[in-house]
Parts: C-alpha cells; sequence; structure tokens
C-alpha cells in the first residue's frame, strides 16, 4: 500500500463496521472531520530551488524528547478494537521509527505494558502521556504518579472536552461501551485501596465543565515533567497557555469529534503560531495525510505534526508491521517533498514557501 486512502480502505475491509465508524466518524455532520483534510489541498508550496543539500536530517527535539521525524503518533483511544496487539503494537512501531508516541489515557492497554513493548525494541523510547484532568483530583494525580513511573516524558492535557461531542454514527450503531474483555486499562487499580473498592473496578472517563487555567496550575504543581495542552483554536487561548507556563500547545479540534464547523487546525494555525511567538512548541493533528501536508503545517509554524487515524488504519491493517509501514509512508513522503522545497532541515522551511 502506497498511500493512507490504501491503508484506510484495508482497514474498512477488516474491522466491524460499527468500529470503523468509531474511529473514521466525527461530531453531528461531519464537517469539521472533512474540512481537515480538506484545507491542506487548498495550501500551495512555494519551492526554493539551488540550495544544495544532497542529504535531510529530519530530527527534531521537543522539550527534551528526541524524535527521528516531526511526525508523532496523536492520542487516540481504544487501540484492541482495530488489532488484537492494539497499543503494544503501535508503541513497537513508534519506538522502531523513532517517533514519538503520545498514549492515550482511554488505552485498552495499560500504560506500564505499553512502556515495556516500547523498550523491547528500544531502550529509551519517546513516551508521553495524555490526560482528560478529572473531577476527582486524587484519582488524576495517582494516574499521573502511574504514568512517571512507567516512564513519560511530557503529559498531554487535552482541554476541548468539557463535555462528550455528538457523534451520530456510533448514536446509529449503538456503540457507547467497549465490548466484553476490552476496557480502558489505565483507570484500572488506581485509587481503590483509599475508597476500598474491588481492585478490578475500572473508573468510567468523566468529563469536566468546569476545567480551567487552575486546574492546568495544579497539573503543573504535580509533576516536574512538561506540561502540554491539547484542543487549543484560539489565539487568545495561545497566548493564556505562554503567560499561565505551559510547555507546549497541540492546535487541536480533536479530529472534528467534539464542535463540528469549527475550522480545520491547518487555517488557524498561522494565528497561534504568531500568538505564541516562538515561547513554546507548537504542535498540530488534523487530516495529515501526506509528507506535503507535513511541510505545510511546518511552513505555517508548527514544530511537529500528530497523526491519528492514519496510524489505526495502519493497525488494522497489518498490526505492528502496518504502523511501521505507515511511518515509513509519511517520513519518505515528508523527506522528499522537504527536499523538493529545497530544505535540509525541518527548521529550513518558512511561511513565504506557502500560498492560502
Amino acid at each position: 500500500m502506497r498511500t493512507i486512502a490504501e491503508f484506510e480502505a484495508a482497514a474498512r475491509e477488516r474491522l466491524d463496521p460499527a468500529h470503523y465508524d468509531y474511529f473514521a466518524g466525527g461530531a453531528q455532520d461531519e464537517i469539521t472531520v472533512a474540512e481537515n483534510e480538506s484545507a491542506f489541498k487548498k495550501v500551495r508550496l512555494l519551492p526554493r530551488v539551488l540550495r544544495g543539500s544532497d542529504k535531510r536530517d529530519l530530527s527534531v527535539e521537543l522539550l527534551g524528547t528526541s524524535s527521528s521525524m516531526p511526525i508523532l503518533i496523536a492520542p487516540t483511544a481504544f487501540h484492541r478494537l482495530a488489532h488484537a496487539d492494539g497499543e503494544l503494537a503501535t508503541a513497537r512501531a513508534a519506538a522502531r521509527a523513532g517517533t514519538i508516541m503520545v498514549v492515550s489515557m482511554a488505552a485498552t492497554t495499560a500504560i506500564e505494558d505499553v512502556a515495556a513493548a516500547a523498550r523491547e525494541v528500544a531502550p529509551d523510547p519517546g513516551l508521553w502521556f495524555q490526560l482528560y484532568l478529572q473531577p476527582d483530583l486524587e484519582f488524576t494525580e495517582a494516574i499521573v504518579r502511574r504514568a512517571e513511573r512507567a516512564g513519560v516524558k511530557a503529559f498531554v492535557a487535552t482541554v476541548d472536552s468539557p463535555v462528550l461531542g455528538r457523534r451520530e454514527r456510533d448514536d446509529r450503531n449503538d456503540f457507547h461501551d467497549l465490548p466484553a474483555g476490552l476496557v480502558v486499562e489505565n483507570l484500572r487499580n488506581i485509587g481503590e485501596n483509599r475508597s476500598g473498592g474491588n481492585a478490578s473496578h475500572v473508573r468510567d472517563i468523566v468529563m469536566s465543565a468546569g476545567l480551567n487555567w487552575d486546574h492546568i496550575a495544579w497539573l503543573r504543581s504535580k509533576t516536574k515533567l512538561p506540561v502540554l495542552i491539547k484542543g487549543v483554536l484560539h489565539a487568545e487561548d495561545a497566548r493564556l497557555a505562554v503567560h499561565h507556563g505551559v510547555a507546549g500547545i497541540v492546535v487541536s479540534n480533536h479530529g472534528g469529534r467534539q464542535l463540528d464547523t469549527v475550522p480545520a487546525t491547518i487555517d488557524v494555525l498561522p494565528d497561534i503560531a504568531a500568538a505564541v511567538g516562538g515561547a513554546i512548541p507548537v504542535l498540530v493533528d488534523g487530516g495529515i495525510r501526506r509528507g506535503t501536508d507535513v511541510v505545510k503545517a511546518l511552513a505555517l509554524g508548527a514544530d511537529a505534526v500528530a497523526v491519528g487515524r492514519p496510524i489505526v488504519w495502519g493497525l488494522a491493517a497489518g498490526g505492528r508491521e502496518g504502523v511501521t509501514q505507515v511511518l515509513e509512508l509519511l517520513r519518505d513522503d515528508f523527506d522528499q517533498a522537504l527536499a523538493l522545497c529545497g530544505g535540509r532541515h525541518p527548521a529550513d522551511l518558512t511561511p513565504d514557501q506557502v500560498r492560502r
């Protein structure tokens, strides 16, 4: 398979239709889902020539974590719906590729096991942990400690989910729970000793409409690791993130799965990058399917991109090897596009090389 679209087609053939819809679908009319991809097609590249670099260095460093390329694995839930090996396969492929995997709090594999799988491949894998701050802060702190012990290098707090978006495909399929035998393993066996509950109890993730900047300050006070926030679309929120000492931001609309009709992330990226002014790293996700998409995002101010659905398609199509193929496809595609734009390193890409 030579394109992400081909991996998606193969995944669709293998997945239960309700599970495919869960991964592929978004909120309500899925306008934002579609525009995340179509917006990239409207951006034009303006290459530079005669720069004389026959070899490229794609590597980047983000908040002390090295990555072989500026293409990260975005946090996505429920990998074991896509393949029996689930997040273990994804972690091994990420470690093999030398890139950062942001492990979802809603993973169907415990963070300790994900980290162990990654270390089978690389001694010091790049693992970050995505976190939904829970109203029970003592419980949230227990999750933070568990992820720290597992060896994660940063926390990514999702901030665009005060309530759960309305996903009509899931409603039509009556898909609102994991099938028997699968649970959100990171919510198992945490804090049960203090409550006296059953040690096999698994909590539900609770969305909190009361989440505010004080909660981010609380999280920063509970860990020495960098704290990024994910779900920023407004430039003023980016400025506030810098003011409040956040280590980095992820420009994200949750893959179009929360609030429909919000802009595509590539369309708001330049304003957010300008608001941040280089003070902290800016990452972007949503709709990235080609190496040219990566070039456009970096030229418009991102330090790196993150991909979600393409990883799931690779996982469903071929397990660990499928994820590896997706990552290497994107790496090779980006390397070629970078060369054709006259770049040697991701930092060589500049806003004057795109037309919007």
